[in-house]
Protein backbone atom coordinates (compact mmCIF):
# COMPACT_ATOMS: atom_id res chain seq x y z
CA UNK A 1 0.00 0.00 0.00
CA UNK A 2 2.86 2.66 0.95
CA UNK A 3 4.35 1.69 -2.86
CA UNK A 4 1.18 2.55 -4.21
CA UNK A 5 2.09 6.26 -3.53
CA UNK A 6 5.37 6.29 -5.72
CA UNK A 7 3.54 4.98 -8.75
CA UNK A 8 2.74 6.84 -11.89
CA UNK A 9 -0.67 7.95 -11.92
CA UNK A 10 -1.73 8.26 -15.19
CA UNK A 11 -3.20 11.26 -16.07
CA UNK A 12 -7.20 12.10 -16.29
CA UNK A 13 -8.68 12.44 -20.00
CA UNK A 14 -8.90 16.56 -19.05
CA UNK A 15 -5.34 16.14 -18.55
CA UNK A 16 -5.02 14.83 -22.04
CA UNK A 17 -7.43 16.96 -24.10
CA UNK A 18 -5.62 20.43 -22.13
CA UNK A 19 -2.10 18.62 -22.96
CA UNK A 20 -2.86 18.10 -26.62
CA UNK A 21 -4.23 21.21 -26.81
CA UNK A 22 -1.24 22.65 -25.81
CA UNK A 23 1.33 20.37 -27.66
CA UNK A 24 -0.58 21.97 -30.97
CA UNK A 25 -0.26 24.78 -29.49
CA UNK A 26 3.04 24.91 -29.78
CA UNK A 27 4.09 23.33 -32.85
CA UNK A 28 6.74 25.84 -34.94
CA UNK A 29 5.10 26.29 -37.89
CA UNK A 30 3.08 29.05 -35.84
CA UNK A 31 6.00 30.46 -34.80
CA UNK A 32 7.81 30.38 -38.08
CA UNK A 33 7.22 30.70 -40.87
CA UNK A 34 3.59 31.98 -39.98
CA UNK A 35 5.76 34.83 -37.61
CA UNK A 36 3.09 34.60 -34.01
CA UNK A 37 5.58 35.98 -31.52
CA UNK A 38 7.34 33.41 -29.66
CA UNK A 39 6.33 35.49 -26.44
CA UNK A 40 4.57 34.10 -23.72
CA UNK A 41 1.12 35.99 -24.94
CA UNK A 42 2.19 34.50 -28.40
CA UNK A 43 1.97 31.15 -27.25
CA UNK A 44 -0.92 32.32 -24.36
CA UNK A 45 -3.25 33.45 -27.73
CA UNK A 46 -2.24 30.03 -29.78
CA UNK A 47 -3.13 28.56 -26.61
CA UNK A 48 -6.94 30.03 -26.14
CA UNK A 49 -7.25 29.77 -30.47
CA UNK A 50 -6.71 25.89 -30.18
CA UNK A 51 -9.22 25.55 -26.82
CA UNK A 52 -11.91 27.68 -28.02
CA UNK A 53 -12.18 25.55 -30.82
CA UNK A 54 -11.99 22.69 -28.95
CA UNK A 55 -14.68 23.97 -26.54
CA UNK A 56 -16.91 25.33 -29.87
CA UNK A 57 -16.83 21.30 -30.77
CA UNK A 58 -17.90 20.10 -27.52
CA UNK A 59 -20.64 22.71 -27.03
CA UNK A 60 -24.10 20.91 -27.40
CA UNK A 61 -22.81 17.51 -26.67
CA UNK A 62 -25.01 17.13 -23.56
CA UNK A 63 -24.34 17.82 -19.84
CA UNK A 64 -21.62 15.12 -18.96
CA UNK A 65 -19.03 16.57 -22.11
CA UNK A 66 -20.17 20.38 -20.83
CA UNK A 67 -18.98 19.30 -17.32
CA UNK A 68 -15.42 17.69 -18.96
CA UNK A 69 -15.46 20.65 -21.05
CA UNK A 70 -15.04 22.77 -17.94
CA UNK A 71 -12.70 20.71 -16.16
CA UNK A 72 -10.67 21.56 -18.83
CA UNK A 73 -10.91 25.25 -18.42
CA UNK A 74 -10.76 25.02 -14.79
CA UNK A 75 -7.43 22.89 -15.50
CA UNK A 76 -6.21 25.90 -18.44
CA UNK A 77 -6.88 28.50 -15.99
CA UNK A 78 -5.00 26.82 -13.15
CA UNK A 79 -1.93 25.93 -15.52
CA UNK A 80 -1.89 29.57 -16.21
CA UNK A 81 -2.23 30.62 -12.59
CA UNK A 82 0.92 28.03 -11.78
CA UNK A 83 3.13 29.20 -14.91
CA UNK A 84 2.83 32.90 -13.49
CA UNK A 85 3.76 32.47 -10.37
CA UNK A 86 6.73 30.49 -12.19
CA UNK A 87 7.64 33.68 -13.95
CA UNK A 88 7.80 35.31 -10.85
CA UNK A 89 4.30 37.01 -10.45
CA UNK A 90 3.60 37.94 -6.32
CA UNK A 91 0.58 36.25 -5.35
CA UNK A 92 -1.00 39.32 -4.70
CA UNK A 93 -0.20 40.06 -8.66
CA UNK A 94 -2.04 36.53 -9.80
CA UNK A 95 -5.08 36.98 -9.25
CA UNK A 96 -5.27 40.34 -11.01
CA UNK A 97 -3.39 38.77 -14.08
CA UNK A 98 -5.83 35.96 -14.19
CA UNK A 99 -8.47 37.86 -14.18
CA UNK A 100 -6.86 39.52 -17.61
CA UNK A 101 -6.34 36.19 -18.98
CA UNK A 102 -10.09 35.20 -18.60
CA UNK A 103 -11.17 38.07 -20.20
CA UNK A 104 -8.87 38.15 -22.93
CA UNK A 105 -10.30 34.69 -23.63
CA UNK A 106 -14.07 35.59 -23.53
CA UNK A 107 -13.44 38.50 -25.70
CA UNK A 108 -11.39 36.41 -27.98
CA UNK A 109 -14.21 33.50 -27.61
CA UNK A 110 -16.72 35.89 -28.40
CA UNK A 111 -14.65 37.73 -31.61
CA UNK A 112 -13.70 33.88 -33.13
CA UNK A 113 -16.99 32.43 -32.41
CA UNK A 114 -19.23 35.08 -34.27
CA UNK A 115 -16.30 35.07 -37.25
CA UNK A 116 -16.45 31.23 -37.33
CA UNK A 117 -20.54 31.17 -37.04
CA UNK A 118 -20.42 33.40 -40.03
CA UNK A 119 -17.64 31.83 -42.22
CA UNK A 120 -15.96 35.12 -42.28
CA UNK A 121 -12.72 34.31 -43.07
CA UNK A 122 -11.91 38.08 -43.40
CA UNK A 123 -13.64 38.86 -40.12
CA UNK A 124 -11.46 36.27 -38.30
CA UNK A 125 -8.31 37.35 -39.66
CA UNK A 126 -9.09 40.57 -38.09
CA UNK A 127 -9.98 39.51 -34.75
CA UNK A 128 -7.06 37.68 -34.89
CA UNK A 129 -4.65 40.41 -35.87
CA UNK A 130 -5.75 41.99 -33.54
CA UNK A 131 -5.08 39.88 -30.73
CA UNK A 132 -2.00 37.83 -31.59
CA UNK A 133 -0.17 40.91 -33.70
CA UNK A 134 -1.45 43.26 -31.09
CA UNK A 135 2.48 45.08 -31.69
CA UNK A 136 2.79 44.69 -35.25
CA UNK A 137 -0.24 44.27 -37.97
CA UNK A 138 0.66 40.99 -39.97
CA UNK A 139 -2.43 40.52 -42.70
CA UNK A 140 -1.03 37.38 -44.50
CA UNK A 141 0.00 35.86 -41.10
CA UNK A 142 -3.46 36.72 -39.05
CA UNK A 143 -5.35 35.13 -42.64
CA UNK A 144 -3.07 32.17 -42.49
CA UNK A 145 -4.17 31.43 -39.05
CA UNK A 146 -7.44 31.89 -39.78
CA UNK A 147 -7.50 29.77 -42.78
CA UNK A 148 -6.38 27.04 -40.48
CA UNK A 149 -8.75 27.92 -37.83
CA UNK A 150 -11.88 27.50 -39.71
CA UNK A 151 -9.79 23.77 -41.22
CA UNK A 152 -9.45 23.04 -37.14
CA UNK A 153 -12.99 23.55 -37.10
CA UNK A 154 -14.13 21.58 -39.61
CA UNK A 155 -11.30 18.64 -38.75
CA UNK A 156 -12.53 18.53 -34.97
CA UNK A 157 -16.39 18.77 -36.32
CA UNK A 158 -15.75 15.22 -37.89
CA UNK A 159 -14.05 14.23 -34.57
CA UNK A 160 -15.95 11.85 -32.21
CA UNK A 161 -16.28 13.79 -29.14
CA UNK A 162 -14.86 10.48 -27.19
CA UNK A 163 -12.06 10.63 -28.72
CA UNK A 164 -11.54 14.01 -28.27
CA UNK A 165 -12.36 13.09 -24.42
CA UNK A 166 -9.46 10.51 -24.48
CA UNK A 167 -6.89 13.38 -25.93
CA UNK A 168 -7.02 12.06 -29.13
CA UNK A 169 -7.39 14.75 -31.15
CA UNK A 170 -6.48 14.62 -35.28
CA UNK A 171 -5.02 18.84 -36.21
CA UNK A 172 -4.89 19.41 -39.74
CA UNK A 173 -0.78 21.21 -40.10
CA UNK A 174 -0.29 24.30 -39.23
CA UNK A 175 1.14 25.05 -42.27
CA UNK A 176 -0.73 23.56 -45.29
CA UNK A 177 1.03 22.15 -47.99
CA UNK A 178 1.64 24.17 -51.18
CA UNK A 179 3.24 22.67 -54.06
CA UNK A 180 4.00 26.10 -55.71
CA UNK A 181 6.40 26.84 -52.56
CA UNK A 182 8.51 23.94 -53.56
CA UNK A 183 11.99 25.11 -54.79
CA UNK A 184 13.18 22.81 -57.27
CA UNK A 185 17.72 22.49 -57.39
Amino acid sequence: MVFSLFRRRRPTSEYALYGAIVAQARQPGFYSPIGVPDTVDGRFDMIVLHAILVFRRLQGEGREVAEFAQKVFDLFFRDMDGSLREMGVSDVGVPRKVKKMAEAFYGRAAAYGTALDDGELGALAAAIDRNVFPEASSPAAARALAAYAMAVAQVLAQQPVEALRRGEVAWPDPIPHHPEQETHD
